[in-house]
């Protein structure tokens, strides 16, 4: 009985070792929202993410806004359109960017303005090829409609 324990504790320690190893392999930086004026009640969240593999942004959340979706922006015949993407490939060894202009992260219906200096929960959702999910939870600094990036503090 004891040797069996001792199996079971072994393969739960295990379990949480290689969860947060998992987790671990997705770092999220630079992560800032754009302030807004008055009753606006929409921006866009910026961020950049290394990956040690392969994963997809496939979701993302915060309790500041009533809905978050992942946008692109596109040419379209001379035009710049904006569209909800389903995800984000992030390669392997490479910093994937969501930026101004190109994908980027749309909170809509928020709960409050977003005024410099605040901070803005946001939970990522991604998915290996083997659907194996990781969530990062940050914090986005709010900054002025002139900032491009700005460091952002983990949970």
């Amino acid at each position: 009985m004891k040797k069996m324990m001792m199996s079971f504790s072994l393969a739960g320690f295990l379990g949480i070792a290689m969860m947060s190893q998992a987790v671990a392999q997705v770092n999220v930086k630079n992560a800032w929202v754009r302030a807004t004026v008055g009753p606006q009640k929409t921006t866009g969240a910026f961020l950049q993410i290394e990956t040690k593999n392969e994963v997809n942004l496939v979701k993302v959340e915060s309790k500041a806004a009533g809905m978050v979706e992942i946008h692109e922006m596109q040419m379209d015949g001379g035009v710049m359109k904006m569209r909800e993407v389903d995800k984000v490939n992030c390669p392997a060894g490479k910093v994937t960017e969501l930026s101004p202009g190109g994908f980027h992260i749309m909170l809509m219906n928020l709960k409050k303005q977003a005024k410099e200096g605040d901070q803005i929960p946001l939970t990522l959702s991604f998915e290996d090829r083997q659907g194996k999910k990781q969530v990062v939870s940050i914090n986005a600094t709010v900054k002025s409609m002139a900032t491009s990036s700005t460091p952002m503090t983990m949970h």
